[in-house]
């Protein structure tokens, strides 16, 4: 509204100031540290849309075919100049603008140019007013996600460790399991929009720690993820119907039961409302060294593999709760 006034004011004489409140808009993002760049990349677009209409119109009239042509060119220059898609779709729209409104001279031109300009200065200087909110929130609900998996993941796994199961029914762990890699890369991109959103906001100093905090639960979630897909593979890889009945391997089953109600520990010291059940605040589970017997035949094949695997996951979660 304020740069459709300001441009209505300045500049008396054509129609109306769309472009003014188009830039004005388009600067706007979801945080401040976007719409400069924003700023710069669609005004240039809409520039070079409203030259390259005004062109083909000076050259070749008011014909519908220009904006046929008006279109295919702007499309290629996006191409060959390797634009965004935001400032491809900005230079065709503009230039559809301008043969829509069917000024076609250099002083039209030169007056859309000033009043785009005006527009994106205005919405760089609201855009701080508005103060847009830190997206920590949905950075926390994401990380719900492979943090909550990632602890059934480590449960299942206990389960198969002592019951016997089908080779359909191992496939289908190791193909859970994989399932966290995806859900950690949603979490890691919630996370790089709450700190982009933390950058020249005046708020950034509230929230900066909380947002470490996530991060830094992701790192857990991940690395603890990592080791639990590797358990799992290398529980499919060297199955034996007999493993189960190692002593150590019930050992190694409640350690990682164990593991995950450290993850969802860690989910609820991170996030207000974690996914699963309401955990009652205790110190973390994980327990001391497991006495390790030299199990049978193969078999220790799969067991080191495991405890290694465990190892590395009590000292993720360990080092967390330290």
């Amino acid at each position: 509204m304020l740069a459709w006034v300001v441009c209505d004011l300045l500049i008396t004489d054509g129609p109306p100031p769309v472009f003014a409140a188009i830039a004005a808009m388009l600067v706007v993002q979801p945080s401040l540290n976007q719409s400069p760049a924003k700023g710069v990349e669609r005004s240039a677009g809409v520039v070079a849309g409203v030259l390259l209409a005004t062109g083909l119109g000076m050259a070749f009239g008011g014909a519908t075919g220009v904006v046929l042509i008006a279109v295919s060119a702007a499309l290629a220059m996006s191409w060959a100049l390797r634009l965004t898609s935001g400032s491809a779709n900005q230079i065709a729209i503009s230039a559809l603008l301008v043969l829509a409104i069917g000024a076609s001279t250099p002083d039209y031109a030169f007056v859309r140019v000033v009043e785009t300009i005006i527009g994106a200065l205005i919405g760089i200087v609201i855009h701080p007013v508005l103060v847009p909110p830190v997206a920590l929130e949905p950075a926390r609900r994401a990380l719900e996600d492979p943090g909550e998996e990632t602890a059934r993941a480590l449960e299942r796994l206990a389960d198969a460790l002592v019951t016997r199961k089908t080779r359909p029914g191992r496939l289908l762990l190791l193909v859970d399991a994989r399932r966290l890699h995806p859900l950690r890369d949603e979490a890691l991109e919630a996370l790089e929009a709450a700190e982009d959103s933390l950058h020249l906001n005046p708020r950034a100093r509230r929230y900066r720690d909380d947002v470490g905090a996530v991060r830094d639960a992701l790192e857990v979630i991940t690395k603890v993820g990592t080791q639990t897909r590797g358990m799992t593979r290398a529980y499919v890889d060297h199955y034996d119907d007999g493993v189960r009945g190692e002593p150590v391997v019930v050992g190694i089953a409640e350690e990682l039961v164990r593991a995950a109600h450290d993850m969802r520990r860690l989910l609820r010291l991170t996030t207000p409302d974690p996914v699963g059940e309401d955990l009652d605040e205790t110190a973390p589970a994980l327990t001391a060294p497991l006495d390790v017997s030299a199990p049978q035949g193969m078999r220790w094949i799969l067991i080191g593999s495991l405890m290694e695997d465990l190892r590395r996951i009590r000292h993720e979660l360990g080092a967390q709760s330290a």
